[in-house]
């Protein structure tokens, strides 16, 4: 399997801050890898919450993630801010494919780099929804990949 080329900055719409914390570097001096599976999750359903009305407490359709991959192209570590870049790749009836990339504070080039992709299913049954809520429909489109 080939690495993939970094995408810089313009490749997403929408950003959103993330702050390190003193638990995320590991004993090497860098953020573990497990935490950027974590900034991907909190980007992305953050977002979710506030512009597509998503409501992981009480609402019909929750997201499942069913497939998620990450690629490491910089080291980052506390006390760094990142910048985590959000596009919607793939909008399907259920399912939504997110590319999220993480940036070190204003570079142009990802640190990392990631898919995963959400099946919204109902809340009670866990089975895929024959569409996706028309709210969110309309902010996903709002960040689709060109």
């Amino acid at each position: 399997m080939s690495r993939p080329d970094p995408r810089l900055r313009a490749a997403y719409p929408l950003f959103r801050p993330i702050q390190t914390r003193w638990m995320d570097n590991d004993v090497y001096g860098h953020v573990n890898n497990v935490v950027y599976y974590s900034w991907f999750d909190t980007a992305v359903n953050g977002w979710l919450i506030e512009a597509a009305g998503l409501d992981i407490h009480a609402g019909d359709v929750i997201g499942l993630v069913i497939e998620t991959r990450c690629n490491y192209f910089a080291p980052l570590a506390f006390p760094d801010r990142i910048e985590a870049g959000i596009a919607t790749a793939h909008i399907g009836r259920s399912s939504v494919r997110y590319e999220i990339g993480l940036f070190a504070a204003g570079a142009e080039a990802p640190a990392a780099q990631g898919h995963f992709v959400h099946v919204y299913v109902n809340r009670d049954g866990r089975r895929p929804v024959a569409a996706l809520p028309d709210r969110m429909r309309l902010a996903l489109e709002t960040i689709r990949q060109e």
